[in-house]
């Protein structure tokens, strides 16, 4: 068999919906500056979906700095991976200085978060370790313990934020290391990227009274929002101490690329000789590293940035709630709105909200969540105005009127495919 027959059948969860979906639902283009107003085919939204919390994206200090860096380096220096030939001091700066503030003794810079967590995941744990792990984290980490697994190692899964169930797999994974002579690595997120909720960080460091393990915290949308300097939700918590290793991306709050992984220096050090995805790869630019460093400069001494987000945050959250909806367990800037309704609804939902209210959010349905419900993710900036959250309470509102009366279920709102 051709191994590309069973690929034009079988198209994948997502990829059997690429003909309706395309360009619209899945892959849209949002053009112009980054920013609450942005165009999306060819007209101006008012955009919930980018995660540029503190609104550094297009911050005339940060458009700067990239851009003299980008002239003075180009983007190809340093060339090759940072252990053969692609070290500077720039990057050992901004490693100093990230480091610094998580108030860990030392980090390494990572070209992606994604393929950084696998390969963090993959270089600590061995098939004698055993991995516990939170039920809703990240793409990443799910794949870092699918090739924990692969190499023969065990890991279980407790129920998302559910203390007595990890509690209960941590009891069994001090059995198994028991017998293996391993360790255990405990994994969850600070801030749940779709639901908006904290993981239960405090929670789980009071465990380690009890249990022996390591806690390895993915911190990508709290770093920048969270806390009272920023430091993320280990500060939030008062607990930034008990994370053994801590994990950010600079793809939120600090509207960039690449990412960090942050702890005590001999373990900063094993992974820097360990992390299969840093040693073959090639270093990160250094604009991107340049950038970054004015980027923590301002997240760091602009707390009004902050205090501007978390206004904007506050706002729309209890104006939404004030309204009746049910925003679950969100605590953070990260507002999902939960209604209910399947693929109809879902679709007619999105297009009424994107072409008569030019509102453009990200829509979840099933399997991400349960069927029969709908999620509306809103990702507030520092950026967005309070008329910008009225505008959307009231169109949300209507839009929940309508879902109710049944109008989405047989009504063909807009035929945008035609356009």
């Amino acid at each position: 068999m051709d191994i590309f027959d069973k690929l034009r059948t079988d198209k994948g969860d997502l990829g059997q919906y690429r003909k309706q979906a395309h360009g619209y639902f899945s892959f849209p283009k949002l053009e112009g500056e980054i920013g609450p107003r942005m165009k999306f085919r060819g007209k101006e939204v008012l955009n919930w979906s980018l995660n540029n919390y503190i609104g550094l994206a297009n911050h005339p200090d940060v458009r700067k700095a990239d851009a003299e860096a980008a002239k003075e380096y180009g983007m190809a220096y340093p060339m090759g991976a940072r252990m053969m030939s692609g070290q500077t001091s720039k990057h050992e700066k901004l490693e100093e200085e990230l480091a610094s503030f998580v108030k860990k003794e030392g980090s390494f810079l990572l070209n992606y978060g994604y393929q950084g967590m696998v390969s963090i995941i993959d270089s600590i744990v061995s098939r004698n370790d055993v991995i516990v792990y939170d039920s809703e984290c990240h793409a990443c980490i799910m794949d870092g313990i699918f090739l924990h697994k692969a190499k023969g190692g065990k890991s279980f899964v407790f129920a998302h934020n559910d203390m007595e169930k990890c509690d209960k797999m941590l009891r069994f994974a001090t059995k198994r290391v028991e017998e293996t002579g391993g360790g255990i690595l405990v994994i969850t997120e600070g801030v749940y990227g779709m639901t908006g909720d904290l993981g239960r960080l405090d929670k789980i460091i009071a465990l380690k009274e009890k249990f022996n393990f390591r806690l390895l915290v993915d911190d990508a949308h709290g770093f920048g929002t969270m806390g009272a300097t920023g430091a993320g939700t280990g500060e939030h918590f008062g607990v930034q101490d008990e994370i053994d290793i801590y994990f950010s991306t600079f793809a939120k709050a600090m509207a960039g690329i690449g990412a960090f992984v942050a702890g005590d220096e001999d373990v900063v050090n094993f992974l820097q000789y360990n992390m299969r995805s840093q040693t073959f790869a090639k270093s990160l630019p250094m604009p991107m590293v340049i950038g970054g460093l004015k980027r923590l400069e301002l997240l760091k001494e602009r707390s009004e940035l902050r205090e501007n987000l978390w206004t904007v945050v506050n706002h729309l959250q209890n104006g939404l709630r004030e309204q009746g909806f049910d925003l679950g367990a969100a605590n953070s800037p990260v507002t999902p709105v939960y209604l209910k309704g399947g693929v109809a609804e879902a679709t007619n939902v999105v297009m009424d909200l994107r072409e008569n209210y030019n509102i453009f959010c990200s829509i979840v349905i099933y399997p991400v969540i349960p069927k029969g419900e709908l999620l509306l993710r809103l990702i507030p900036t520092a950026n967005h105005t309070l008329e910008d959250v009225d505008y959307t309470i009231k169109a949300f509102t209507e839009i929940r009127k309508k879902l109710d009366d049944g109008k989405y279920s047989t009504t063909q709102i807009a035929n945008v495919f035609d356009k």
